[in-house]
């Protein structure tokens, strides 16, 4: 499938950190990356690096602690930490300015006035960032819990001129205009429980734990249908049985309990289930690593075979660097909950940058005992690899598309490497 430049969801500053007692967790640390409609974007790195929680925190599994997640153009998701700790080091900087600028009139009255004017610019500093900051923390709460219902209106304007565009053609045929109507109370009802975030969908990556023991196939591939509000059991079943067949199911397989199905078969209705609501966007969480080597060759083919004939953009979150270089157009690397490479599937693997990167791709095997023999297992120390004591890193394109976690000197090296 041929990616366009149009950016589905864009994630910014993502921060989600837990409380661990007195001390925090930073899970995902100020991690920064953009999706494109169509395509398949890779996110890897070992247990525990924070892939996971990136993508609960995008489908509002978490409230995230600060940063913005925008899907189709509208902010779904919006932290305020950054703000409140604008506001706190703007107001330690009042404090250390007008207690400066008392010291200095004790020093020296004949300063008494221009003391003054520094005390009253330092609390006009502070008001001006209060202000702003406390702005930002209501617009932020707002679209955090107001964009679904924003999302809502729009569609029942949208079908609003709709239907009334139509109601006009038919104004003239009393039997086309009762049809009309039916349709546009029954439309209207599934617009107002329609949500923005169930246009993003999850594939869980435990096959059993993510569904429910105590309901059928059929209750639990069509529950999605039944909350946003379609109560027609006929044309529910149909969908079930159209999305089991799209799968690789069968109808029979509606009325069993999942129990009765293989880790591979659950896996199956996992996606079914997803599928079902017509998304723009999947978050594929690890959706193979609990399947058998063979199981997993045909999940990733119906994934393809989906993403081909829905034309659906997908979060592919995996440790298997060798199935996300064969699945993904554009991999993201990441390291105790910081994105530290990112770049297209061939170019990371042609030329891997950073020293984690190059440490996660030595550990690949390959079925050829020759290679084995001679592959050294490269290992990744941050403490000796770099020194950021005063050189800063941050998120640097070294190459078109190519971007590293690195300071300056590391960015002239890596720039160097490429040449």
């Amino acid at each position: 499938m041929e990616n366009n430049n149009e950016v589905l969801l864009r994630v910014e500053h993502l921060c989600q950190y837990f409380k661990m007692g007195r001390k925090e967790l930073k899970a995902v640390d100020d991690v920064n990356f953009e999706i494109r409609k169509g395509e398949v974007f890779g996110l890897v790195g070992e247990s525990g690096c924070g892939k996971t929680t990136t993508g609960r925190s995008i489908i509002k599994l978490y409230d995230i602690t600060s940063g913005n997640i925008y899907f189709k153009g509208q902010r779904i998701c919006a932290g305020t930490r950054s703000y409140r700790d604008a506001i706190a080091a703007a107001a330690k900087e009042k404090k250390e300015a007008i207690r400066a600028a008392k010291a200095e009139r004790k020093a020296d009255p004949s300063k008494a006035e221009e003391c003054r004017k520094k005390i009253d610019d330092a609390k006009a500093a502070f008001t001006i960032v209060l202000l702003e900051n406390k702005k930002n923390i209501e617009d932020a709460r707002r679209d955090h819990t107001k964009s679904d219902k924003e999302y809502s209106d729009k569609l029942l304007a949208e079908l609003k001129t709709k239907y009334e565009a139509l109601f006009e053609e038919a104004k003239e045929d009393p039997e086309q205009t009762k049809k009309l109507k039916k349709e546009y109370r029954k439309e209207r009802s599934i617009a107002k429980k329609t949500k923005l975030i169930t246009k993003i969908q999850m594939i869980f990556q435990d096959p059993i734990a993510s569904l429910n023991p105590r309901m059928t196939v059929r209750e639990i591939v069509s529950e999605g249908l039944v909350i946003n509000g379609i109560r027609d059991k006929k044309y529910i079943d149909e969908k079930v049985y159209e999305i089991l067949e799209m799968v690789g199911l069968v109808r029979e397989h509606a009325g069993r309990y999942p129990h009765e199905f293989s880790g591979g078969q659950r896996q199956r209705i996992g996606i079914a289930r997803s599928v079902i609501m017509h998304p723009d966007m999947i978050i594929a969480d690890e959706p193979i690593s609990a399947l058998d080597v063979s199981i997993q060759a045909q999940v990733i083919n119906l994934l393809n075979e989906l993403r081909d004939k829905l034309g659906l953009t997908i979060l592919f979150i995996a440790h298997d660097l060798s199935v996300v270089k064969y699945f993904s157009d554009r991999i993201g690397v990441m390291y105790f909950g910081k994105m530290v490479e990112l770049a297209p599937s061939d170019e990371l693997f042609a030329h891997p940058l950073h020293p984690y990167t190059k440490s996660l791709l030595s550990a690949i095997p390959l079925p050829d005992p020759h290679y084995e023999k001679k592959r050294t297992r490269i290992t990744y120390n941050p403490i000796a690899e770099h020194d950021y004591s005063v050189d800063k890193p941050s998120m640097r394109e070294v190459a078109p598309g190519h971007f590293v976690y690195c300071n300056d000197a590391e960015e002239l090296k890596y720039r160097e490497e490429l040449k």
